[in-house]
Formats: C-alpha cells, sequence, structure tokens
C-alpha cells in the first residue's frame, strides 16, 4: 500500500478515539454532582420561647446528607420536621419561610408525579420525628434533596441560608401540604 492509502487507515481509529473523549467529558458534566465529602453542619433547636430542644447534624457524604436529630421537649408522637428555606428563627419561627424547595417541585414522597417525572418532593422534605413519652427523638436521615456545598442549587448555604423546623403535628407525605401545626423548635444550620 501506498502512505496516501495508509495515512487514513492510522488517523481514523486516532479520530475516532477524540470524538469519543469529547462526548464522555460533555456527558460527564451533565451528570451528578460531586459532593465535598466530609462537610458539617449543626443546627441548635430552640422552642419559641428560647428553651434548647437539641441539635440536628448533617454530615455530607458522597451522594447526598446524613441528618442526625437528638430532639427533647416534644409532645410524645410524630412530627414534621423540614428543611426551611431562610436561614432565620427569629422574630419568630415563621421567618424560616417555607420548604426549602430550590427544584420547585411538588410536595410530598406520595405523589403521583413519582410515576411521572421522578419528583421527590420538596428537597427539604424529610419523614417525620417520632417522640417517645418523655419527649425525646432520636432519629437518623439520608437525603439527596440538601447539599452542603456552597454552589450546588439545593445547598442549605445559599445567600439567605437555611433552618430546620420540628412542627406540632406528623407530615402525611401527601402531594397537598397539609396542616402540620405550630413550629415547635427551629434551628438555623451553621456550618460545622
Amino acid at each position: 500500500m501506498t502512505d496516501k492509502l495508509l495515512l487514513p487507515l492510522i488517523l481514523a481509529p486516532v479520530i475516532i478515539i477524540a470524538i469519543a473523549a469529547v462526548v464522555f467529558l460533555i456527558l460527564r458534566s451533565d451528570g451528578p454532582e460531586e459532593y465535598e465529602v466530609g462537610l458539617t453542619a449543626v443546627a441548635t433547636l430552640e422552642s419559641p420561647s428560647g428553651e434548647a430542644m437539641g441539635s440536628v447534624t448533617f454530615r455530607q457524604a458522597a451522594a447526598g446528607v446524613l441528618i442526625m436529630a437528638d430532639v427533647r421537649g416534644l409532645a410524645p408522637g410524630g412530627h414534621a420536621f423540614i428543611v426551611h428555606e431562610t436561614g432565620a428563627c427569629t422574630p419568630d419561627f415563621e421567618a424560616a419561610g417555607d420548604h426549602f424547595n430550590p427544584e420547585d417541585a411538588e410536595h410530598g414522597f406520595v405523589h403521583s408525579a413519582w410515576k411521572r417525572d421522578d419528583s421527590g418532593g420538596h428537597g427539604g422534605d424529610l419523614p417525620n420525628l417520632y417522640a417517645h413519652s418523655d419527649g425525646s427523638a432520636r432519629a437518623d436521615f439520608f437525603t439527596v434533596g440538601i447539599a452542603l456545598d456552597r454552589g450546588p442549587d439545593h445547598s442549605v448555604f445559599d445567600a439567605d441560608g437555611s433552618a430546620i423546623i420540628v412542627h406540632e403535628k406528623p407530615d402525611p407525605y401527601g402531594e397537598e401540604e397539609a396542616d402540620t401545626g405550630a413550629r415547635v423548635a427551629c434551628g438555623v444550620i451553621r456550618r460545622g
């Protein structure tokens, strides 16, 4: 074979590999975000009258955030446990705003939209806490709805921060935001 015929045969695999590498990089950049593993945060919970009610610790893992709650002073039974959109508990717990919802998703874990678009509810929606007869509650949750990095859209450390609220009643997890009663404990989420 002549050199003119060999050149395309040699270059073809190189070009194919280069195109495949570019496609891989493009697809990878749109893939799941990588989190800074090990970041921590904490929220010190207080009652509306300022009494200490425990703490919530956050630890970022490779694919989400582990939330560890240690709460006291609750009425026995279920309590909605939700990350709210603003890092403020004063002058009253309404300062924490609505549920943390950076994706503008529908409410609730039990939602018909899951069958259509894999909606997972608000980013701040968490499972209920259940207090014992002595008013204490201890729970660990894992969520992909929030992040502790400053960059992602679902970071609790956006411009106005975030807070965690314990509500008077449990969340039924449905499509509509149910009346979960008064906000009985609030803590601003701060870097650990």
